[in-house]
């Protein structure tokens, strides 16, 4: 391994690596935001009161343990089990997916299903007296959390979706089982075709540590804007009129 054979790939290899880097990227992103709607959902599911025994009650509580079922399926069983049984499965009963979208369902349900217990902690971690001033002012449950724990549960989860977005970028490598062109596997092809493997893997984890520090630094930058200032400043014709 020397730098002039990894400078001889990145010249007669770079577009492929370049298309595996933005598939990688393109999955992560795209399955990070589905699994983020998923978590919310099963969440506010989750949380909704049950407290009088009625066809609704009856249906909620169906509803919750077939999400339950999905969230420990998903958590349960790897994700390179998962594509197999999805790709291949659907194949089997003359459903052919496009392996894009093959990808996207797999790894959106399965970040659904880890974003579905952060997001339920993160709203039973908001203030019950919250809760109960939203009621006291005539909000609805679907009115308490749109307005008043979602903005909340939003800026508290930020930190674990984002851990979640930086495993999505790199657990996207086990979709090349099913022939997902993503950066593993356009790495695999360019050490076989130079026999060149530790070389061109030594490319493509640079690759991957770029993306992911990348990603945290935005986050982090998302995380102060969300935060806002450290110090607020009154100017003197607002301090008059509060006084």
């Amino acid at each position: 391994m020397n730098l002039e054979t990894i400078i001889s790939i990145l010249q007669n290899s770079w577009p492929m690596f370049l298309r595996g880097a933005y598939m990688t990227l393109a999955i992560a992103v795209i399955s990070t935001i589905i699994g983020a709607f998923i978590g919310f959902f099963i969440g506010i599911m989750h949380t909704i009161p049950m407290k009088s025994l009625s066809l609704k009650t009856v249906l909620l509580k169906i509803g919750n343990f077939l999400l339950t079922c999905y969230v420990e399926i998903f958590r349960g069983t790897p994700m390179i089990v998962q594509a197999m049984v999805v790709f291949y499965g659907l194949y089997a009963y003359g459903i052919e997916l496009n392996r894009f979208v093959a990808a996207l369902v797999v790894v959106g349900l399965n970040t659904g299903a880890y974003m579905a217990e952060i997001v339920r902690g993160g709203i039973v971690s908001v203030d019950k007296g919250q809760y109960e001033a939203a009621q006291a002012i005539g909000m609805n449950h679907v009115q308490t959390m749109i307005y008043v724990v979602l903005p909340q549960v939003a800026r508290n989860i930020l930190p674990a979706t984002g851990n979640q977005l930086i495993m999505n970028i790199k657990d996207s490598a086990v979709l090349s089982v099913i022939s997902v062109a993503e950066l593993f596997f356009q790495t695999k092809s360019v050490g076989g075709a130079n026999f060149k493997y530790a070389e061109s893997f030594l490319i493509a984890s640079i690759m991957y540590l770029i993306m992911t520090f990348t990603a945290t630094r935005l986050l982090r930058v998302m995380e102060r804007r969300l935060d806002g200032p450290n110090a607020y400043k009154v100017d003197k014709e607002s301090e008059g009129q509060i006084q």
